[in-house]
């Protein structure tokens, strides 16, 4: 399990990161959702530096199985005294000492669990960083394609005025119409102006925003557009309940959030198991070289420590050149050394009932909040539809205010607000087909796809 997770996330990194530093060199002809959020992922500084510390917490857990091989520990020391009084005194020793673990009743193994799931936790709390780094994007991407938009529909009528304006000043020349008439198209364009010269303002910021998070000097084409005839592909409600409970990521981070208390409570539980160890030492000694007198002993140190009693016990035997024995038997006990301690267990198994309650209702939320992002997208659908229809009919009452205008029924002036109301319908329309577009987005993350994806998981299956 662990294995196939560590090759899903160098797999990820593999394939979203490395073809993005090929492309900050030779920068695309033109992105999509999709390749602005990988642009973003491999561009953000925070999300490398993340990204290395999680590879040396990696290495260094590794390492952790040093704590089952044997510890080798090599001493030497020379003693030498001069006396007055007596002799002459130069003692030279060198030994090695062998400390080998036997048995812990597996509190290394629950701790190197324990540090396991903690890295799978910072793995998993990797990827969601990389997450909202792509959404950033991809939300500021569909901003700037709304400016765009936007600005063009301004422009054509900010045009549009002007020509009304020259017409207008004709038609005053020829005292068709009154000067009062020529200063309220003025205003009428002034005010025209500024909204144009506004949103020209937040598209300028927008597309900087883009193009700084992909790691750009200037902004490449963008391939993607607002459609505000499209209509939403959703899937049916059960596919999308099913696919929210099996693969939302606010899920997998609570099971792993469980499987780290569970661990931690077994953990908690092992603590007053004794720790065996096998002790072994071979020494060399004498007054001078080469040195001809030698020692070894073997032992067993028994460790034990519980809120209520701690303590050593440790016996050992072995030789002093040919013909000395030696047997060592020692032990120290130490009554409540900690007794606050014994709430552990019971904390961390309070800890981990919580997180399964967390989980469950977390389970229960996930399927209700699916149908309701679907049914959110189905109410934007149709309030786009009936942005597009309010659009189509504004259009048909400035062509009958172009009839009334020949007619003489209708001031030119009110032609030109007539042109900007039909601008404004058009700006709503695409503004309910952007917020369809983020209804989508939001249902895709909750679904765990990719950006554009909702479509392709809609039709799988049918």
């Amino acid at each position: 399990m662990r294995l196939k997770f560590a090759a899903a996330l160098f797999v990820f990194l593999l394939i979203v990161i490395q073809p993005c530093f090929i492309w900050a060199d030779n920068p695309p002809a033109a992105i999509d959702f999709s390749a602005a959020a990988r642009l973003a992922i491999a561009a953000s500084d925070e999300l490398r530096s993340e990204s290395r510390r999680l590879e040396l917490m990696e290495g260094a857990w590794s390492w952790g199985l040093r704590a089952y091989l044997p510890r080798l520990s090599i001493n030497a020391s020379e003693d030498d005294r001069v006396s007055e009084i007596s002799s002459d005194s130069f003692l030279k020793n060198y030994s090695i000492n062998v400390d080998q673990l036997l048995w812990d009743g597996g509190r290394i193994s629950a701790s190197r669990k324990l540090e396991r799931a903690d890295l799978d936790i910072a793995a998993q709390n990797l990827e969601r960083m990389a997450r909202e780094i792509a959404e950033a994007a991809v939300s500021v991407y569909r901003d700037v394609v709304y400016y765009r938009m936007v600005l063009e529909i301004r422009g054509n009528a900010y045009k549009y005025l002007l020509e009304q304006r020259r017409i207008l000043q004709l038609e005053l020349d020829l005292g068709m119409v009154l000067p009062i008439d020529l200063a309220a198209a003025e205003i009428t364009i002034a005010e025209a102006g500024i909204e144009l010269r506004s949103i020209s303002i937040d598209l300028g910021e927008a597309e900087q925003r883009l193009a700084e998070s992909l790691g750009f000097q200037m902004l490449p084409l963008l391939s993607e557009s607002v459609d505000i005839y499209r209509s939403t592909s959703l899937p049916d409600p059960a596919k999308a309940r099913i696919a929210a409970e099996s693969g939302n990521p606010g899920l997998i981070a609570a099971k792993n959030m469980i499987n780290r208390r569970l661990i931690e409570a077994r953990y908690a539980s092992l603590s007053w198991i004794p720790t065996v160890r096998l002790l072994g030492s071979f020494g060399l000694s004498g007054r001078q070289y080469p040195l001809t007198k030698y020692n070894w002993s073997i032992g067993i140190s028994i460790d034990f420590s519980s809120p209520w009693f701690a303590g050593n016990l440790n016996g050992s035997a072995g030789r002093e050149g040919v013909y000395d024995r030696n047997a060592r038997m020692q032990s120290a006990m130490s009554p409540l050394p900690d007794p606050a301690s014994s709430f552990s267990a019971g904390a961390a198994a309070l800890n981990l009932n919580q997180e399964e309650i967390n989980y469950a209702n977390a389970f229960r939320l996930t399927g209700r909040m699916a149908e309701q992002a679907l049914e959110k997208c189905l109410l934007l659908d149709q309030k786009r539809a009936l942005a597009v229809e309010a659009m189509e009919l504004e259009v048909e009452r400035y062509r009958l205010a172009e009839l009334r205008l020949e007619l003489g029924r209708l001031t030119r002036v009110d032609l030109m607000d007539a042109m900007l109301s039909c601008a404004e319908k058009e700006i709503g329309a695409v503004r309910a087909a952007v917020s369809l577009l983020e209804a989508e987005r939001e249902l895709e993350r909750f679904l765990d796809l990719a950006p554009g994806e909702l479509a392709v998981f809609a039709g799988q299956g049918q």
